[in-house]
């Protein structure tokens, strides 16, 4: 068949999900009540977890030190060690912030964007990540909430240079 034959409908088909956000959609003008029992049970329940997320992060802090350390012991598995770091950077960065430790989140951050798929996997690139963990063991260790403010400062700035030099030994 050739192609003058053919033809061709276009469909466009309106987005109703700006309406919705915008208030314009099936629930305009409804006034939404939240159950202040449920607010409040939640809000407890959130500040509990706030308490205990120092302690928990430890954990998670340790679980990247054992991985890091064994990116120094095994270098023919060290590419399968920075995937794990990865993954559980990933799964900080987002954790940090909610509990009042922006810092961690900050540092996890970086981790999580050093270790990505393709990163080199040298001694330098090992030393790089022992500096993330070493940031986030004293954001932990001294209860460093919110951005730090001086202290957080500094803590960027160190870990920026021990960055910067290992990066410059690649």
């Amino acid at each position: 068949m050739s192609k003058q034959g053919v033809k061709v409908r276009f469909y466009r088909i309106k987005n109703r999900l700006k309406e919705k956000t915008a208030g314009l959609g099936s629930t305009a003008g409804l006034e939404i009540d939240f159950d202040e029992d449920l607010l409040s049970e939640a809000e407890e329940a959130l500040n509990e977890m706030a308490e205990e997320y120092p302690d928990w992060v430890m954990s998670i802090i340790d679980e990247l030190f054992e991985v890091h350390r064994r990116c120094v012991d095994d270098e023919v598995n060290r590419k399968s060690y920075f995937e794990r770091i990865n993954s559980i950077a990933h799964d900080m960065k987002g954790q940090g912030g909610t509990f009042g430790y922006q810092l961690i989140t900050d540092f996890a951050e970086g981790l999580y964007n050093f270790t990505a798929k393709g990163s080199g996997v040298s001694d330098s690139h090992v030393e790089i990540i022992k500096a993330h963990i070493d940031a986030m063991r004293v954001v932990i260790r001294d209860r460093i909430e919110g951005d730090g403010g001086e202290i957080g400062k500094e803590l960027k700035k160190g870990l920026e240079l021990s960055v910067q030099k290992y990066s410059a030994k690649k």
